[in-house]
């Protein structure tokens, strides 16, 4: 006779591709029988259509903006060393694990882990509240690409010159940027601080509600319409990325660009606040957590070699990480080339007009002709001697150059277009460059829907009966509550939810992911499960990865993560309309109150469901002992009661046997 212990290890094997879904709650509760047929799951009409779907997902905005960023700053080529490493140790595992699970149980989120067990269906819904936050901010950035494409065609670009105020120009303007006079006050019109609300942008909030019909439009009929889309917003930014790196090599400064960011410094590997950066966009990079992965791969056929797939996207995600730095920094590196010869002649024009300088202070080089003299003869001249005379000269140094504005929007909005804006015929770059971003951001939010619609779709009748209502209903939701982000400090949010909201509760998602399935279900069973599913069997080594390595390494993350928020106040990047530049401010006690608010929000139905599913287990022990009464029914058989005994029961009602092995 089996021991209450052994009980609670034994796990329903994953379904077959007969296996009939779950009937709904309320079909239980009142005894109605469910479906015996319901209706087939939708799959992909071929296999190039999902690799379009989930590297259309994978590949979005931090690829072009927030990976060259980070490689740049953290050691170059030793920071590519160590991102393949965490992406080999920790990505493509839990990669695999995601695409696995949707792939064998044919669910979205939710179904996938209520299936393993009724207590664990919080998980999916925390991935469902996650995906709909980054889908409110990321859609806002989609705005702002189609504003800038918009204002893209126009010769000269609007942000290519200082506008005219009176006899003279802007003096915001001269202080700063024409790029970032145009980003912060035309297109954002930007409060100085997050506490100072302002009115609605009228231009972002027409292009935020064209940016949620397009989304929209592509995802009313599910994946047949979206991968439609696709087809042209995945394909289309590899196309206008090596454009960019064509016409960015044959630029002056590219190779000096190219060569600043691949410089390795191997002194970084001793900083925890470099892996832990690494992990974390090996993290968003591959969408872990989401749900979209397992939901996209929840369409495949049973037998599709997902362990093929996992290295496949996984490699492609990373080279394309490469291919969008090349083009960055080939690009920066021109633009940097162009600032730095700009400083050289303008600390050489002063220099000419001095006539009290010693002789001996000279430079030996000819200044009088600028366009001769290189940035490295200038720095050798002016570290050695020219910071000894008196008056306003100053270092050109390259890489100081272009480090400025080279992450995030800023890299974007303001350092890419103003490189953009040097170039011959810049209006057609430019357009092709927003248009680029307008599909890396749309093929990722796809992804990000689908991660929304599926699940609870799969999970309650009633919507999937309405699906397309459902969809119409959450993205005018999505436009109603994103206009939060086009008010006037609209972009400190956008920071705030990048920044904060997604971060933990999605490490959290990804954490109780691998613990449901290495410990709860169990590593051996599920590596089973993968061989009766693929017909062969993937290496042991997974077992060890799951349960250990990437188990610790994302309680690492997590407590690094955790650790640095209450070590380091939260901080945001604020313009100062009256000095022209850039502050770094601490977030207000208010902010971080929502930010609170937002993590325990995407964490609650974790500990809710799992209380409702210990309650309804109770109950119905309860109504069970209420029928026997006095009689004690002693059981000698093998069978005894799981986490999974209500799908059994079901299917037991459906004429199926899911207990069988």
């Amino acid at each position: 006779m089996k021991t209450s212990m052994q009980c609670e290890m034994e796990k329903q094997p994953l379904p077959t591709d007969d296996h009939q879904p779950e009937a709904t709650e309320a079909e239980v509760e009142a005894g109605q029988p469910a479906s015996s047929e319901p209706a087939a799951r939708a799959g992909w009409d071929s296999k190039i259509e999902y690799f379009l779907a989930q590297v259309g997902f994978s590949v979005g905005l931090g690829n072009v903006w927030r990976f060259p960023y980070l490689c740049h700053q953290n050691g170059g080529g030793a920071f590519l060393l160590l991102y393949v490493l965490l992406m080999l140790v920790v990505g493509i595992p839990l990669f695999f694990l995601e695409l696995a699970a949707g792939q064998a149980i044919r669910q979205g989120s939710i179904g996938v882990w209520k299936f393993i067990s009724p207590r664990l269906a919080g998980i999916g819904y925390s991935s469902c509240v996650v995906c709909f936050f980054v889908a409110l901010y990321y859609n806002v950035i989609l705005a702002w690409s189609l504003f800038y494409l918009g204002n893209s065609f126009q010769s000269p670009l609007p942000w290519e010159q200082c506008p005219q105020q009176g006899n003279g120009t802007v003096k915001e303007c001269e202080k700063s940027s024409p790029t970032s006079f145009f980003w912060y006050r035309k297109a954002l019109d930007i409060t100085d601080s997050i506490d100072e609300t302002g009115s609605f942008n009228p231009y972002i909030v027409g292009c935020l509600l064209a940016a949620w019909t397009l989304v929209c439009l592509g995802m009313f009929k599910g994946i047949k319409s979206s991968v439609k889309v696709m087809y042209f917003s995945s394909i289309f930014p590899y196309v206008v990325l090596i454009c960019f790196l064509v016409r960015g090599l044959m630029l002056d400064g590219a190779l000096d660009g190219i060569a600043y960011m691949f410089y390795p410094k191997l002194k970084i590997w001793a900083d925890i606040q470099v892996w832990r950066q690494a992990a974390t966009q090996v993290f968003f990079a591959l969408g872990l957590g989401f749900g979209s992965i397992i939901a996209y791969s929840s369409y495949n056929p049973k037998n599709n070699n997902c362990h093929r797939d996992a290295f496949t996207v996984s490699g492609i995600n990373f080279l394309t990480s490469v291919l969008a730095s090349l083009v960055v920094f080939a690009v920066l590196g021109f633009r940097a080339k162009n600032k730095t010869l700009e400083c050289v002649a303008s600390n050489l024009k002063k220099l000419s007009e001095r006539s009290d300088v010693d002789v001996h202070l000279m430079p030996s080089f000819n200044y009088s002709d600028p366009s001769s003299v290189t940035p490295e003869l200038y720095r050798t001249w002016f570290g050695l001697i020219g910071k000894n005379i008196s008056g306003n000269f100053t270092d050109c140094d390259l890489e100081k150059e272009m480090q400025q504005g080279a992450e995030g929007t800023g890299l974007a909005f303001i350092a890419f277009t103003e490189a953009m804006s040097l170039l011959p015929g810049s209006p057609f770059w430019s357009a092709l460059f927003f248009l680029m971003l307008l599909n890396l951001g749309l093929s990722t939010m796809f992804g990000t829907m689908e991660g929304i619609l599926a699940p609870l779709t799969d999970r309650f009748k009633t919507l999937a009966n309405n699906k397309t209502k459902f969809t119409i209903f959450s993205c005018v939701l999505g436009f109603l509550i994103g206009l939060l982000f086009t008010q006037r400090c609209g972009n400190y949010f956008v920071a705030m939810f990048d920044d904060y909201s997604a971060t933990l509760p999605l490490i959290i998602v990804v954490v109780f992911e691998t613990f449901s399935v290495s410990w709860l279900y169990g590593a051996d069973r599920f590596l089973d499960d993968i061989e009766e599913m693929l017909g062969w069997r993937p290496p042991a080594i997974y077992k060890y990865m799951w349960k250990y390595v990437c188990l610790l390494a994302m309680l690492g993350l997590l407590g690094a993560t955790a650790v640095r928020m209450f070590i380091e106040r939260p901080t945001y990047l604020a313009w100062n309309q009256e000095t022209a530049s850039e502050n770094r401010l601490v977030y207000p006690d208010w902010a971080l109150a929502v930010l609170a608010l937002l993590i325990v929000f995407a964490m609650m139905p974790v500990p809710v469901a799992l209380i409702h599913a210990v309650l309804q287990d109770r109950t119905r022990r309860a109504a069970r002992g209420a029928v026997t009464g006095q009689y004690r029914i002693v059981s000698t058989d093998d069978n005894c009661e799981t986490p999974m005994t209500d799908m059994s029961e079901l299917s037991h009602r459906n004429g199926t046997d899911a207990s069988s092995p």
